[in-house]
């Protein structure tokens, strides 16, 4: 895709001999052939009037006017009234790009999980939120600031998760990062250089984060997950950190239950150890009450990372960190040096998105559209695969497909892949190789009532009866 410059084009890098005088023209003209030979000026591309580049290069405008004609005369430019003198389409052969895998064939339904509905985006609120916030900016927004993040969200924040979350919060515990991954970076890269050397992560259980993990110098370790949550009690005995998605697990959708949660906190205290906790996508439930944050119950145990991904959209990159008070310090150490601070009109920008009561409306709206894509989809299991079971649908926008013992869910996998329809086995959300029930885990969070139905029923051709 070509990029429509303005009027106002950016200058183009010209080198010229300033020692050979009478040659600019001359210059000029192998200058722009060889950008244009090169793809450093692309086919299409605008370039700037003969005014403004003589002005540029301290050339006469009739020079770049003879040299501009001279390469329109042999097709490497084209000027048309009205719409400037651009690179002719042809100029250049195009440039080979390589490729790391062949191209797949086009998606048609993409059920992969952890998409939010990109469409409901609320553009208007956050336009208004964005312009509030730079007209309001105090000074000190402009700079660099506070690591740890601006101080008027972080009190919005600790507001917030108290109130909605059930979080033992205050302002001076969060610390703002660029979404839940640098949240976890962040966390990760602070405990390794604590000592620790291995993590315990839920299996199944999210597929980025054993490779996060890794990176940050942490060996993964599996800790098994039932209908009740994650099974801390089958955690090796030197691992001192878990990483935990208390209120929907990623994927199973099973909730920590109230007994898992105090063995959680109490293990911890008795290790010596930490709990991360994920807290993703809570907002968004359906048919059971809402589940507080772990932190609440053990706040200088738990490290609890929120983010607004789902809530309004990955783009945003805006999350939260909760700290213990004795890893406080040290995180904002880790943060300062990774980036100086998330950006501060942005910060800005969302607190004010929750305190107007926007963030909430938005929440309250989204809560409805995905309990319909919900009811959808049960309605298309109902409709194609009655003969499977759906589970994890109590929150969230995915849920586990279970398939017929005898299925291969890769094999079922890679036939939708071949029909147009992304679907991921449950082998992706696996730490190790082990048998298990084949499943399924279908998000539909960014497709419509239609494309859900439209799903199933190719998914359900491909399951053996």
């Amino acid at each position: 895709m070509t990029v429509d410059w303005s009027n106002l084009t950016p200058e183009i890098l010209v080198r010229l001999d300033r020692a050979e005088t009478g040659t600019f023209g001359a210059q000029l003209q192998d200058e722009l052939r060889e950008a244009i030979r090169a793809g450093r000026l692309a086919p299409g591309e605008r370039l700037p009037s003969t005014r403004t580049l003589a002005g540029e290069l301290g050339l006469s405008r009739g020079l770049v006017q003879d040299c501009y004609e001279q390469l329109v005369a042999e097709a490497y430019l084209v000027a048309r009234r009205g719409a400037g003198t651009r690179v002719a389409e042809r100029a250049a052969p195009t440039l080979a790009r390589p490729t790391r895998a062949q191209a797949r064939p086009a998606v048609d339904v993409d059920f992969r999980a952890g998409v939010p509905d990109l469409a409901s985006f609320p553009i208007r609120d956050w336009l208004w939120a964005t312009s509030q916030a730079a007209r309001t900016a105090p000074l000190d927004a402009f700079g660099y600031g506070d690591p740890a993040g601006r101080p008027e969200l972080r009190t919005v924040l600790a507001a917030y998760l108290r109130r909605v979350r059930g979080a033992d919060v205050d302002a001076d515990s969060i610390v703002v990062c660029s979404g839940f991954t640098q949240g976890l970076r962040l966390v990760l890269t602070m405990l390794r250089a604590r000592g620790q050397r291995q993590i315990g992560i839920e299996d199944p259980g999210h597929p980025d984060w054993a490779a996060i993990a890794r990176d940050a110098g942490l060996r993964p370790v599996a800790v098994p997950v039932d209908a009740d949550g994650a099974q801390l009690s089958q955690a090796p005995p030197d691992v001192r950190v878990v990483l935990l998605t208390p209120a929907h697990q990623t994927p199973t959708g099973a909730v920590l239950a109230s007994h898992r949660r105090l063995d959680a906190v109490t293990w911890a205290a008795e290790r010596d150890g930490w709990l991360i906790e994920d807290d993703y996508d809570a907002e968004f439930r359906y048919d059971r009450q809402p589940v507080g944050l772990l932190q609440g119950l053990a706040p200088d145990r738990v490290i609890s990372i929120g983010s607004v991904s789902k809530p309004l959209g990955p783009a945003l990159r805006l999350g939260w960190i909760v700290c213990p008070p004795e890893l406080r310090d040290a995180i904002v150490h880790h943060k300062r040096l990774a980036d100086h601070g998330t950006p501060a009109l942005d910060q800005l920008a969302l607190a004010r998105l929750i305190e107007s009561g926007r963030y909430d409306r938005h929440l309250r709206h989204m809560r409805g559209r995905y309990s319909r894509k919900r009811d959808a989809l049960l309605a298309a299991i109902a409709d194609y695969a009655p003969q499977v079971k759906l589970t994890g649908l109590a929150a969230g926008f995915h849920a586990v497909l279970s398939l017929p013992p005898t299925a291969d869910e890769n094999a079922v996998a890679r036939a939708a892949a071949e029909h147009a329809v992304r679907v991921d086995p449950m082998s992706r959300y696996r730490l190790g190789e082990h048998d298990h029930q084949p499943q399924l885990v279908v998000g539909f969070g960014n497709l419509t009532e239609s494309a859900i139905r439209r799903g199933i029923a190719t998914i359900a051709d491909l399951i053996p009866h």
